[in-house]
């Protein structure tokens, strides 16, 4: 019987073809990024640095229960919870994240962290520019993720609106601080928490600029 011919790779057949997609794309114009002196808009829904997120009146959404750390695939975010008291409160529920870091050298910005946040404590803004010369800065604090203060608000620790509870949060009735809070001094240690947001009203970010 005769030998059935062997067949050709389709790479083989025509190596003509292979340089002629070479020069085509040799001779086409193409846009060139002048940055970081123009920077490029993002899209709206860019997964980018991450937020931790406050109600109205200042108190932190974030209630300290895991679920963002076990939901990441990377392994990349750690939470220490801790109890809230009538003298130190950070947020409206039993619980606040006391410890709440993200590492940027493993994180993989895919968005699973904020999808499992059962109170939407955890958003992703659209800031990328998240490169470092230092393993160490890449591990971002509380203090640089938590939100800046806005208009209305007052930085934690401080007492709920009078005359509500952690429900109404949620239901969206507290849209301010009651007139007349102030942040609390924790009675313990005569001192405010580290964890809290060195933030001012002028609503610059916290910790801004601090070393992780």
């Amino acid at each position: 019987m005769a030998e059935e011919p062997k067949e050709t790779k389709p790479g083989f057949q025509n190596p003509v073809a292979g340089f002629g997609v070479t020069f085509k794309a040799m001779f086409k114009k193409r846009l060139t990024e002048q940055y970081p002196e123009q920077q490029k808009t993002t899209a709206p829904r860019f997964h980018g640095r991450h937020q931790l997120n406050r109600h109205p009146d200042g108190l932190e959404k974030c209630v300290g229960c895991e679920l963002c750390a076990w939901a990441c695939p990377a392994d990349a975010i750690y939470v220490e919870g801790a109890d809230n008291t009538e003298e130190e409160r950070y947020s409206p529920g039993e619980r606040y994240g006391r410890v709440y870091q993200i590492n940027y050298a493993r994180c993989i910005l895919c968005g699973l962290c904020i999808e499992a946040c059962p109170t939407r404590a955890l958003t992703m803004t659209n800031e990328f520019e998240l490169a470092d010369s230092s393993r160490a800065n890449l591990i971002y604090t509380k203090e640089q993720l938590l939100a800046g203060l806005q208009e209305g608000m007052v930085d934690t620790p401080h007492s709920i609106f009078p005359g509500t509870d952690e429900q109404d949060y949620y239901r969206g009735l507290v849209t301010e601080a009651a007139p007349g809070t102030e942040r609390q001094v924790a009675v313990s240690k005569g001192e405010l928490h580290p964890s809290a947001s060195p933030s001012g009203p002028s609503g610059t970010p916290a910790g801004e600029g601090a070393e992780a």
